[in-house]
């Protein structure tokens, strides 16, 4: 197609947010691409079809803008299913119209595919470059080649301030698109998270496990912050995660990220699709080479994330258990976030020359009444989903240590475990322990 053929075309295709939202019907099942990535005009004039609508179904992950259509009157009409809870979801899921939809990020087009989401792609994108291509963004790469070849209809919001990221799938050619709606508005950044002191101990713990030269796989919150800023000293990191944060960034600017040891795409900062941060981390992005983006389920594939060598996975958990089964993404039965990729790393690192896989969590956890807690624990709430199993854990860490939990017994496992607790639960996990027998006299030091 000829550069004057393109631009014809894309003019045809040009409607309004309100024009776009008439072509989505009852029934309709649809792709939303995630975070940063959300055409915000065209679903808010989707959202304000509610009467006319009928068992519309979205699909999506972690929402960063407060859509109509997440509350509950919304039910029956439009209704949204989330494979990623953040603040909006949790917020919102009480109400009855936020759906979850669990699954590994990497396995998205397998649970969409299962099922039928093809009827219409939701994306927001660039400004065509001279070839008529139009980028997917901080967070299309995800699954957006997946939506545009599954889908009947193609819809996309040209953002002109929409980033640039270079990689892999992250293009869409005008003749690929139906409809093209141009209104711009600035990315909802997702602010840093301030760093706690317990959390400056607990990356301390970290931080010192990380060689120079390794390839490390951060996500984002404050924990991963507080790696990231025990790392500025260390040499030569690589990155291959499947979001990119502000503490990436930061670590690429100092010069501390140079990716030259990695031993799959040197030099390369590699990330699932997933760019998810403030301001300063989307013009750190935008058109940086050194950025190689590409969907998710290539980027957290096993066989992909063991070519690294050295890689090191630091991934958060909500509670742990005395034998090291790892809770991420729901209290009892009430969904926090999801599975995401954590399992995913955890198994990449394993298969890794030279990898480790940590899981970090805060040792306790404050009730409304102001009880302290412990997160570690006999017991999990009845419903709590497992997200890692103990039998793929490697290390455990808190403020207070780091328990090495690969390929042990379970009484080595529980004895780890009250050695990381905070000082106030030991001897009531020990005693707990003795009880349920996960401590015998057999595997008393004295006793071997």
């Amino acid at each position: 197609m000829s550069i004057t053929n393109w631009k014809a075309d894309y003019e045809k295709k040009c409607v309004t947010a309100q024009e776009a939202a008439s072509v989505i019907q009852s029934g309709d099942k649809i792709i939303l691409l995630p975070v940063n990535s959300m055409p915000i005009n065209i679903l808010n004039a989707l959202a304000a079809r509610k009467e006319e609508l009928h068992k519309v179904k979205i699909a999506s992950n972690l929402m960063t803008y407060p859509f109509a259509f997440v509350q509950g009157d919304y039910a029956g009409h439009i209704t949204y299913y989330s494979g990623y809870f953040g603040p909006l979801e949790r917020m919102f899921h009480p109400q009855g119209n936020v759906v979850p939809f669990p699954m590994h990020l990497s396995k998205s087009s397998i649970a969409l595919d299962r099922a039928n989401y093809s009827d219409v792609a939701l994306l927001e994108v660039t400004p065509p470059d001279k070839l008529g291509y139009m980028n997917l963004g901080p967070c299309g790469a995800v699954y957006g080649r997946y939506a545009i070849d599954k889908c009947k209809k193609v819809i996309v919001q040209v953002n002109t301030k929409t980033p640039w990221i270079h990689g892999i799938d992250n293009l869409v050619h005008v003749d690929e698109v139906d409809y093209i709606v141009e209104a711009d508005h600035d990315l909802v950044p997702v602010p840093e998270i301030t760093i706690t002191n317990v959390e400056k101990k607990i990356g301390e713990n970290i931080a010192a496990h990380i060689p120079d030269g390794a390839t490390i796989q951060l996500g984002i919150g404050g924990i991963p912050n507080a790696v990231a800023y025990f790392l500025h000293d260390k040499k030569d990191l690589g990155v291959h995660a499947e979001i990119l944060s502000d503490a990436v960034a930061e670590l690429a600017e100092l010069g501390v990220i140079t990716g030259r040891k990695k031993t799959l795409y040197p030099g390369k900062i590699v990330v699932g699709g997933l760019i998810i941060g403030t301001k300063r981390l989307l013009d750190f992005v935008d058109n940086n080479p050194t950025i190689m983006t590409m969907p998710i389920a290539i980027a957290n594939h096993l066989d992909i994330i063991k070519q690294n060598d050295n890689l090191c996975s630091i991934n958060a958990g909500l509670t742990v258990d005395l034998t090291g089964q790892v809770a991420s993404e729901t209290i009892g039965h009430t969904p926090y976030s999801a599975t995401g990729g954590q399992l995913d790393f955890v198994r990449g690192a394993a298969a890794s020359k030279g990898g480790k896989s940590f899981i970090a969590l805060k040792s306790t956890s404050t009730k409304k009444d102001g009880t302290l807690t412990s997160r570690i624990v006999l017991n999990m709430t009845p419903g709590t989903v497992v997200t890692t199993p103990r039998s793929d854990v490697m290390y455990i860490v808190t403020e207070y240590g780091v328990a090495d939990l690969y390929m042990r017994s379970v009484p080595e496992r529980v004895k780890a475990m009250i050695s990381i607790a905070h000082p106030d639960f030991r001897e009531e996990l020990e005693r707990q322990a003795h009880e349920a027998k996960l401590l015998i006299p057999a595997c008393n030091p004295e006793n071997l």
